[in-house]
């Protein structure tokens, strides 16, 4: 009795409408980073999401005698192992993708390498986040047109709105609250810190909270405690009430200490 071979009519359907709701609502989130091999597992069986953040999927490639398809939108792409069927009288039989395969993906000019696995799980996907070179690339077209006082006065006014670029990198704040020489009644809390790659600077946002009056001194905040290398600092208010808040921003050369 001959076979018949050919590819599942589902394996094909390579739009974001093909993806069912149970899929997408079991997703597993994966970050992958630039220029190193992320080991992934991948779903054999459903459409599995690529993510650019900041950016397009400029290519995906990949070895084309695998069964796999590939289509890609601006910042999204998708990955479909495809399922062989075999028709024996009509018996059909189908075949799920298990060997690995290997994914190059050009993301904002970078390559990440993906070694996927396909696996017997729901769709996955795979959030592609800048890496360090692309930051300072990124920062330096940002900040490198203005002089040192307006990239100051730029750092301060996106920590104070809320509005941090994508392109500067959080790190750990300070954990608990502390005091500094010549601000009694009043304990400062890092709120924020950041790292600025390709511009050589960091920053932090403190909480200071009073628990009498107090009036506040931008000098007061020159200290080595908040840094040695700070150049700029920026309070939001600088009366306060017991109880009440004010924001700091302090903005130093070089790293976070």
């Amino acid at each position: 009795m001959r076979k018949a071979e050919r590819p599942g009519a589902v394996a094909l359907a390579l739009t974001l409408m093909a993806l069912p709701a149970v899929a997408l609502a079991q997703a597993q989130p994966i970050v992958a980073l630039p220029d190193q091999s992320s080991a992934i597992r991948l779903s054999n069986r459903d459409i599995n999401h690529l993510i650019c953040v900041g950016g397009e999927i400029e290519d995906v490639k990949f070895s084309a005698e695998k069964a796999i398809a590939v289509e890609r939108a601006g910042a999204d792409a998708w990955i479909k192992f495809l399922v062989k069927e075999t028709d024996d009288a009509g018996q059909v039989t189908r075949s799920f993708v298990t060997a690995p395969s290997e994914f190059f993906v050009a993301c904002n000019g970078a390559i990440y390498p993906l070694y996927a696995e396909p696996s017997d799980i729901p769709a996955q996907t795979v959030t592609l986040v800048p890496g360090t070179k692309h930051h300072a690339l990124a920062n330096s077209q940002l900040l490198g047109p203005l002089v040192e006082e307006e990239r100051a006065v730029s750092i301060t006014l996106s920590l104070l709105a809320d509005r941090i670029p994508a392109s500067f990198s959080d790190v750990a704040p300070r954990n608990g609250a502390f005091l500094l020489p010549g601000l009694d009644g009043a304990e400062l809390i890092e709120r924020r810190a950041v790292q600025i790659e390709g511009a050589g600077l960091s920053a932090s946002e403190y909480l200071i909270r009073a628990a009498q009056p107090v009036h506040l001194d931008e000098r007061l905040f020159l200290d080595t405690a908040l840094g040695s290398t700070i150049f700029a600092v920026t309070l939001d208010r600088f009366d306060l009430k017991p109880n009440e808040t004010a924001r700091l921003i302090v903005l130093r050369r070089g790293e976070q200490p």
